[in-house]
């Protein structure tokens, strides 16, 4: 048995192909990870000198909710990056156990199908240790994760509109 689940939702983004690739990772990620439902808000990052560079990381610090006692949460690492194509992100050291996931990799794919008319492909696969958690991570990661996705894509959405700063290169 695969102890991982996957989930993908697609979009399309009227914007520049730069804006598209780029807002997710290198914006205030605490304008896209906002919070919702039993997800805490993401309210800073550190250590993150060198994000957006393959290889390397970034703390993420969450607020206080129902799931999270608040401050550090979790590691952010990016594992490839394509320019204007595609990210690979891994989200892992978790503070707080969730369900035995041990890591999330996220996936966003940029591909442009016309002037300022990118599709975007999100992915995320969530791995897990404990088998007898199958059916528990398999509802989350197919019900909660991917409402969570959607919440954020339109978050990442309006940021690339409103041309928010890179915070990163």
């Amino acid at each position: 048995m695969k102890l991982q689940h996957t989930i993908s939702i697609k979009a399309i983004f009227d914007c520049s192909l730069e804006r598209a690739f780029k807002t997710p990772m290198l914006c205030d990620v605490s304008k896209v990870h906002t919070g919702y439902l039993v997800m805490p808000k993401v309210t800073y990052t550190s250590d993150d000198e060198n994000w957006g560079k393959p290889g390397f990381s970034k703390k993420v610090y969450v607020s206080k909710s129902l799931t999270q006692k608040g401050g550090f949460a979790s590691t952010d690492t990016v594992i490839e990056r394509r320019e204007n194509d595609y990210w690979k992100i891994e989200v892992g050291n978790f503070s707080t156990w969730m369900l035995s996931f041990t890591k999330f990799v996220g996936e966003w794919k940029t591909t442009e199908i016309a002037a300022n008319k990118i599709q975007i492909d999100y992915t995320y696969t969530m791995h897990f240790k404990n088998p007898l958690f199958w059916p528990f991570t398999y509802l989350f990661t197919k019900l909660f994760w991917k409402v969570y996705m959607k919440h954020v894509l339109e978050n990442v959405r309006k940021l690339a509109y409103s041309k928010e700063p890179y915070l990163y290169e």
